[in-house]
């Protein structure tokens, strides 16, 4: 289970390092459910809460607890040790770096070919195709995007975070996406917390966050928190989004 209790995070402002800008404000949330969804309008704190609980940015304040231990103060390769995940709005590239090695370093653990190519085909990879391949400029961002889900796959961890794992997706790999995250709880337990925009990620979502202006302005399942984000979606058109 995570908890975070009062978070706030604080950045200095744009054009004057004197003043400062609250980017997220007395966050308390609890996440124990098998799928939860993070949505909002864009700029309201989204990206920055799953970097502050992945441990790649530091609360200014407030604590954040992995089943029962404080790991406020631990920084991302820790958090991972720990068992959580994350996977990036935009993957990085490592040159020199093959498909094959990144599987193998995502597990921990000597993987035979056909197991890391098994996770490759269930983000409808052709693993023939890509295992060998360096993770570089040369696989688009589609690629990168179900390359780094299989890495998730492969690590198999208690907590996984998606920052809108839907970008550079197409239409016909959003729907394998979608089948893909539907059944990881089934196979390694734990949460799964997704950034995400698109409304067909919301309605398979145990429990809905939404945040606005850094705070958490509604939390609940998608049939008591879905229906105003449908009416408020046509006043803010980057508060949810269909793929099509």
């Amino acid at each position: 289970m995570l908890e975070l209790k009062h978070v706030s995070y604080v950045v200095p402002a744009e054009n004057d390092s004197t003043e400062t800008k609250e980017i997220l404000h007395d966050v308390s949330l609890t996440i124990d459910e098998r799928f939860v969804a993070i949505t909002g309008p864009n700029g309201g704190g989204k990206s920055t809460l799953a970097r502050v609980i992945a441990g790649i940015a530091q609360p200014t304040s407030g604590e954040i607890w992995l089943d029962g231990q404080n790991i406020t103060n631990l920084g991302i390769t820790e958090r991972a040790r720990l068992g959580v995940s994350f996977a990036f709005q935009q993957p990085v590239r490592f040159k020199g770096i093959t498909v094959n090695d990144l599987i193998n370093l995502a597990a921990g653990k000597k993987l035979s070919v056909a197991e890391a190519c098994e996770y490759l085909s269930e983000v409808g990879l052709c693993a023939r195709d890509y295992i060998n391949r360096e993770v570089n400029a040369s696989l688009s961002g589609g690629e990168l995007k179900r390359i780094e889900i299989a890495t998730v796959l492969a690590r198999g961890t208690k907590l996984s975070v998606f920052d809108e794992p839907e970008a550079g997706i197409d239409l016909w790999s959003f729907g394998n996406l979608i089948n893909v995250f539907e059944n990881m709880h089934e196979r390694q337990g734990g949460s799964i917390l997704i950034i995400s925009h698109q409304e067909r990620i919301l309605n398979i979502a145990d429990k809905i966050i939404v945040i606005a202006d850094g705070n958490i302005t509604a939390v609940g399942n998608k049939d008591e928190v879905l229906p105003e984000l449908l009416r408020s979606s046509a006043a803010c058109p980057t508060l949810l989004q269909k793929l099509s």
